[in-house]
Parts: structure tokens; sequence; C-alpha cells
């Protein structure tokens, strides 16, 4: 396994965004352009490459290493690209990257890591020919999280408050959901409070939070959230408890939507016997996702030796956390759920983060269901998957 860090871009471009006004509490169109299934007309083979022709490729991923990212570790550590005779170089993200810019560029990475909306936004804004070709997770992992001893609970409750987001198209889910709320964002002592937020950008940490500078946060369950658990409380000297915060579930406010999945440009897959380096890609990270479901603490040590920046804690808790973002899926590992793919969609075009439905070109399930189809043997669905439970460790040590 090759890992090193790709270089800070050097402008930061803030993603469009175009605030609807008043209130959005239609429910999403469940109508579809169309179902995934009729994405493309190839039938899929239903056998791997007998005699796979070797290739070198490139991952963006959407962060540093860390247990988001722990089945392409695992798959690059355990052997399973090579198996499938291909050399995989993972690019760090971080704060300064924007996958979606970087895997959108012609001489990008072969394969990008990011979210739906934020790929949709640049595709229709950017030009991007980005395809989702497999959606590893099934369910968001944002929240909001604000002090219970405030009383704030609701996103309805945050009208005239500072609300914390990140940028780059992190904030959309927040954004969406307070938007319900008729709530638009707004600067400090502008507009009117009774309709607007105070919307800060937040640094990619809970410090503004834990200093109360912000009365909401936003949060991954799998990352920051634990950060807050991870830190002493100087009331009482103890690790902070989950019944110290409220916490607003994106998923329960129907906003969610689909985040971590394999992109590739269509202009590659277009290109010679690139499609099959993709199948096969897929399907070793499959497998390496799947193994990770299955020995998640040994996971965590293929993390951790891949110079994750947080602890051996933090990253069990993070690796918990997101085996339970993709297992279990009723359809596959890696295959797009139709109603999350209508509903990330539809409240994208609510929240003016897209005009118009995307395409039937924005996603290709057939290159997952023939990398899946060579991995009949395993449980591709996680029944029977439970997730587990990780106690916080201070500092995430």
């Amino acid at each position: 396994m090759k890992i090193r860090p790709i270089l800070a871009l050097a402008v930061i471009a803030s993603l469009a965004f175009a605030a609807c006004g008043g209130t959005t509490s239609q429910a999403p169109s469940t109508e579809p352009s169309v179902e995934p299934s009729q994405a493309a007309s190839t039938e899929p083979s239903t056998e791997p490459s007998a005699a796979p022709e070797a290739a070198s490729v490139e991952l963006q991923l959407q962060w540093v290493p860390q247990a988001q990212f722990a089945g392409y570790l695992a798959a690059a550590s355990l052997g399973y690209y090579e198996d499938e005779n291909l050399t995989v170089t993972m690019l760090d993200g971080g704060p300064t990257i924007i996958p979606q810019q970087v895997g959108s560029a012609p001489d990008g990475p072969e394969f990008t890591i990011s979210w739906v909306p934020k790929v949709l936004e640049a595709r229709e804004s950017g030009g991007s020919d980005l395809v989702d070709i497999a959606q590893i997770f099934s369910r968001s992992g944002t929240l909001s999280v604000l002090w219970a001893d405030t009383g704030l609970s609701d996103p309805c409750d945050l009208a005239g408050k500072k609300v914390g987001v990140w940028d780059f198209g992190n904030e959309f889910e927040v954004t969406a959901g307070l938007l319900r709320c008729g709530y638009t964002p707004g600067l400090e002592n502008a507009g009117d409070p009774a309709t607007q937020y105070q919307k800060v950008i937040q640094a990619f940490d809970m410090v503004a939070f834990l200093n109360r500078e912000i009365d909401a946060a936003e949060a991954m369950i799998y990352n920051e959230y634990a950060q807050v658990l991870e830190a002493t409380n100087p009331n009482t000297n103890e690790l902070y408890q989950p019944d110290d915060m409220n916490v607003i579930d994106w998923n329960a406010q129907q906003v969610a939507m689909l985040q971590d999945a394999i992109f590739a440009r269509a202009s590659w897959l277009a290109e010679g016997n690139n499609r099959d380096v993709a199948v096969r890609f897929v399907r070793a990270s499959i497998r390496g996702w799947i193994y990770c479901r299955d020995n998640a603490d040994e996971c965590v040590n293929i993390v951790l030796d891949a110079g994750t920046a947080l602890g051996a804690g933090h990253q069990a808790w993070q690796m918990n956390e997101i085996n339970a973002l993709i297992w279990p899926n009723q359809y596959g590992i890696g295959v797009l759920d139709p109603l999350e793919w209508r509903q990330s969609y539809a409240i994208a075009k609510q929240a003016g983060i897209i005009t118009a439905d995307p395409s039937i070109t924005a996603y290709d399930t057939t290159i997952v269901q023939e990398a899946i189809a060579g991995l009949a043997d395993q449980n591709l669905t996680g029944d029977g998957f439970t997730k587990g439970t990780v106690a916080p460790t201070p500092g995430g040590e």
C-alpha cells in the first residue's frame, strides 16, 4: 500500500449555494427520474476477469487516513487490490482539499470518495462528470449538537442562534434542515432574528462548541461527536456524557443526503479497459469493508498503522460508527438505494443546492453489480449485523 498526501489546493473555492426563501416543509417527491437499475444498459458479467490486466490507480480520500476509510486501507493491507492486479495510491484529503474538485480534473485521480450532494452540485455548476459507481454509506452520519442545559433541542429552536457548520458542501444537510423551519443564514446583527440564524464557519473540530462560542455545532457521529465525549467536563472532572448534549440527527429530520460513495469520471470509464479496472477496484474495496465489519479491532490496527492523526480509542469509536452507516444494506453493499437517491436530490433541490433533477448519468449501478457478482459467497447485505458498543476514552487515546 502506498499512502501519500496531496498538496493543498492553491485556491479554495466555496461551493455555490442559493438558499430558497420561506418554508419547505413539503415532503420530497418520490418520483425518480429513473430507477438506478436502469442507469446503464450494459449487462454485467457474473464472473470476474480471469487474468486482469495490471493497472495503477489513485484514490482521493475525503479526509486524512482514519477509520472512515478503513475498508480501502484494509483492501490494500490485506492484498485485495493486489489480487485484482491493481496498485492503489491513496491521496490524503484535508481541510484545504475539495475531493469532488480534485477528482473532476481531467488528470485527477481515477477514484474519489465524496458525498452525493457535493458531486451533484459540482456536476451542475462546475461541469464535473463524476459518476457514483458504488454507494458505500447507506445513511448519513451528520449531526448537530447542542448543550442540554440551554434547552435547545430542535432545528426550529435555532432562529437568531449561532449555528456552526463546515464549508465546501459539508453544511448542506444543516442548511436544508433549518430551511424547513423557514430559517435562512444571516450575518451577525443583520436581518430578522426571527427568520435567520447566524451561520458560523466552524473549524473541523469541536473547540468552539466546547468553549460555548456557538449554540449548535455540526458533528459527524463517527468523529466530532466523539471528540466531545472524549473531553473533560470542567465541572465534574469526568468525561462529558451523552446526556450533557441534545443531538439533532438529520436522518430523523428527513433531510439526510447520501454520503461516502466511490466516484469515477465518465470520460475515464469510457476509455479502453478502464471500466474493468473500476469493477476490480470496487470488488477489492468491498472485500475490505466486509473484512472490517467482521474484524473491526483488526481494522483499527490497520488504520493506526496507516498513520492516522487520532488515537486508538477514537479510531475504535469511529470504526464502530462507520460500520453502522454501511450495514445493513438490503440491496447489498455499494448498491444504490433508489429511495435514498431520490431523497438526496429532492432535498438538494429544495435547499437550492441544485436546480434540476440530476441526469441518469450521475450514477452507474452496473459496475458494483458486476463487482459483487464475484463475491456471491459473502454476506453482502450485512444480514444479522448488530452495532457494537465502544466507550469513549480520554482524548481518544
